[in-house]
């Protein structure tokens, strides 16, 4: 049996970053990352199958200032570390990005966004730009578009473009060879048992055991955690998202649409690619499918057993699928992959960004798009947007759907302190060199300063405190 003080199952951009942080940054001695697939990244963290974005909160409209706040921090993280560690740019890309409001009521609710919400104070290289500006920077968003309709953008140069598939392999390449580490792929966890001193995990390599144990498996997540006991008032709307794209270079950089808050991922964005710029993505579609991966039918089952088909269970889908908003996008959403038709119903939402784009333009991209987990709570028979976590007696388990890519480091930074309490304050984390090796590394607008604010590493942030991912106790089953 393999012994670790520390093991984290799941190989995507969460159980990588925490991997990197703790081998980095804490001197804890043995810990162990444990992926299914035989290589790292290889489901949502894959370039093709998420939006590519890290996420500040600058031009995600849905995002209160509040949580633009927290999000901004840990994209910064991200950012910093890929300024320093990237100067190829072969895990990302640096692109403009703006947020576009066209006509009238759009462009008075951004205006109001900008100036008196205080997104304008939150980000120092945010702008506010019109019709001849925008024109500038993306030429095909306002052409053929009515010369009288008022056109307003919020745009910043801060638009990375991630490919974090590759980022969680750099993560894990980064300390794969040091002392103490271990990294399983090709290694499917089948069970964890808890133990009166530990946690022991049958994997198809034999026995680990563990004394403290981080589940960053995506929407296994939340089924290992209910295997164990954990988040039983918990379900899962499995959401899978597809790209249409265009073969000619139409737009320079992220141009997203106003969100509508209630439908945090309906908006439609274009962008150009993380690794080809003259191929154009729109979207992402969005449907309910009933797997927690895509296009895998082996994890039908498993949608199952964390559906449970319980009263509670049906009776929140029903209530989340009767909304009045909601079930008319979820049944237009379907008609998007039809071979006709398709295309035909997509194609306004592509005009809204670039106006002179036709039919026979765009196209279904063939092996783009995975799944994101909408947590539903059975409780209140409500859809839970955003992260969520539960910690349990030296355990923890992270369902991340967007924005978790964007917050990785922050979310492994408030991990890896609660594994260092799990162990019983054995071992230190040096939260002022993660900090120097992220954060520390981020472009600052010079209004702003140079250098990332200084930080107390004897006291948790607010990134240890978990707003980011809700910590769900393990007495609130």
């Amino acid at each position: 049996m393999k012994e670790y003080d520390l093991v984290i199952v799941g190989g995507g951009i969460s159980g990588a970053s925490l991997l990197y942080t703790v081998a980095n940054f804490t001197d804890v001695d043995r810990v162990a990352l444990v992926e299914k697939e035989d290589e790292i990244a290889a489901i949502n963290s894959h370039h093709t199958n998420n939006s590519q974005t890290l996420h500040f909160g600058d031009i995600e409209t849905n995002y209160t200032l509040e949580k633009a706040e927290s999000v901004k921090e840990g994209a910064e993280m991200v950012a910093g570390y890929l300024e320093a560690n990237d100067p190829e740019r072969e895990l990302h890309s640096k692109r403009s990005k703006m947020v576009l409001a066209a006509g009238d009521e759009e462009v008075a609710s951004l205006e109001r966004r900008y100036h008196e919400e205080g997104f304008g104070d939150l980000f120092p290289k945010l702008e506010a730009i019109g019709r001849e500006e925008i024109a500038e920077i993306e030429p095909k968003v306002v052409e053929g578009r009515d010369p009288d309709e008022d056109l307003l953008a919020l745009q910043t140069p801060d638009g990375y473009t991630v490919d974090y598939g590759r980022l969680a392999t750099a993560f894990v390449e980064d300390v794969r060879d040091d002392d103490g580490v271990d990294v399983h792929t090709g290694t499917a966890v089948t069970e964890i048992s808890d133990e009166d001193d530990g946690f022991v995990l049958d994997t198809d390599e034999g026995h680990f055991e563990a004394d403290a144990t981080v589940v960053a498996a995506g929407s296994h997540s939340l089924q290992i955690a209910q295997q164990m006991g954990y988040g039983e008032h918990l379900s899962l709307l499995p959401v899978a998202g597809s790209f249409f794209v265009a073969d000619e270079g139409l737009l320079n950089g992220k141009v997203y649409t106003l969100q509508m808050k209630k439908l945090p991922f309906a908006a439609v964005h274009g962008d150009a690619e993380v690794h080809d710029g003259d191929l154009t993505r729109f979207g992402p579609t969005a449907k309910v499918v009933p797997a927690l991966e895509r296009g895998r039918l082996s994890t039908v089952p498993d949608f199952l057993d964390v559906f449970g088909l319980s009263p509670s269970s049906v009776l929140s889908y029903g209530n989340i699928l009767a909304d009045r908003v909601l079930f008319p996008y979820v049944v237009k959403n379907l008609l998007y992959d039809l071979p006709a038709v398709g295309p035909r119903a997509f194609l306004p939402h592509v005009q809204k960004v670039v106006p002179t784009v036709e039919l026979d333009d765009i196209e279904r991209a063939d092996g783009y798009g995975g799944v994101r987990p909408q947590i539903v709570d059975t409780r209140t028979k409500s859809l839970d947007m955003g992260e969520a976590t539960i910690t349990g007696d030296g355990i923890i388990f992270n369902v991340t759907p967007s924005p978790g890519a964007s917050t990785c480091l922050k979310n492994a930074r408030r991990d890896a302190r609660r594994v260092l309490e799990f162990l019983d304050g054995d071992y230190d984390f040096d939260v002022g060199a993660f900090e120097d090796a992220t954060i520390g590394n981020f472009p600052r607008a010079e209004s702003a300063g140079t250098s990332a604010p200084p930080t107390d590493a004897s006291a948790p942030s607010a990134a240890e405190t978990g707003e980011d991912a809700d910590p769900i106790p393990a007495d609130d089953d």
